[in-house]
């Protein structure tokens, strides 16, 4: 690990099992500061299983799981979790769809200190100011005053990613965010994720290979719970036993589809 940064988010042999089924088998994951790193593998490869335990949704049965160097994250509760700076987006949009843009960004940044206490005070110079930010870096600066019911689909998850930087996390979790996305919203959601990716660190679940092939650095293959590959797009790719459980196995499932 020489010359690397230090990781902040660090999962050493993390199982999940339910009801005697193991989701989750010894994986481990380091992510550095300022990564955007994706995770894939079949359905069923305990993707999603991974981001549910490290943001506290679900608790691990073995392993552990270290946050900013030094702070044990693996028995703490969601809330606590989301506090120290880790924030996980679900694969729907959650949004006040009856408010407009603006308000929901408000909402998000004033979410700490209470949101009836605070929705209609008068804001500080500063916190406009990152709002306004927050709006040009998701594309959504001339639909400010749009009620967020009426976005797009793409749009209602960039307004989404936009609320939870809001409260300025560290690291990220997003659980397919482009699924359902056209490929111009496709494109600018990868545009976007990197600039996230700047100043924090994003670990993304994703199905759509195009999508990762075009936008990812780092990939971490799992399968069965367990780590199969990890490295660049390039090595993934060219890994036969990724060939063999996933990307040929996509393959197959698209020869079906066509010959329908």
């Amino acid at each position: 690990m020489a010359g690397k940064q230090a990781a902040i988010l660090q999962c050493e042999d993390v199982t999940v099992e339910f009801d005697g089924f193991k989701a989750v088998q010894g994986m481990s994951l380091a992510l550095e500061k300022g990564e955007l790193r994706f995770l894939i593998g079949p359905n069923g490869a305990g993707k999603t299983t991974m981001l549910d335990v490290i943001c506290g949704k679900v608790r691990p049965s073995a392993g552990k799981i270290t946050f900013d160097g030094n702070v044990d994250i693996t028995r703490k509760h969601e809330h606590q979790i989301a506090e120290l700076g880790i924030g996980r987006k679900f694969q729907a949009p959650s949004i006040f769809k009856d408010m407009t843009v603006l308000e929901n960004l408000e909402i998000a940044m004033r979410q700490n200190r209470g949101v009836f206490a605070t929705l209609f005070a008068r804001m500080k110079k500063e916190e406009e100011d990152r709002m306004r930010g927050q709006l040009d870096m998701i594309g959504l600066a001339d639909k400010e005053t749009w009620r967020a019911g009426g976005l797009s689909h793409g749009e209602k998850q960039w307004l989404e990613i936009g609320m939870m930087l809001l409260q300025e996390p560290e690291v990220l979790l997003l659980d397919e965010p482009v699924a359902g996305m056209t490929d111009k919203e496709t494109d600018k959601t990868g545009e976007l994720l990197h600039e996230i990716a700047r100043e924090r660190s994003v670990v993304v679940v994703e199905h759509d290979m195009e999508f990762v092939r075009n936008f990812a650095s780092k990939v971490t293959v799992m399968h069965e719970g367990k780590l199969l590959k990890e490295g660049s797009m390039e090595e993934v790719q060219g890994d036969d036993r990724v060939a063999e459980v996933y990307l040929g196995r996509r393959r197959e499932e698209h020869a079906s589809r066509s010959t329908a």
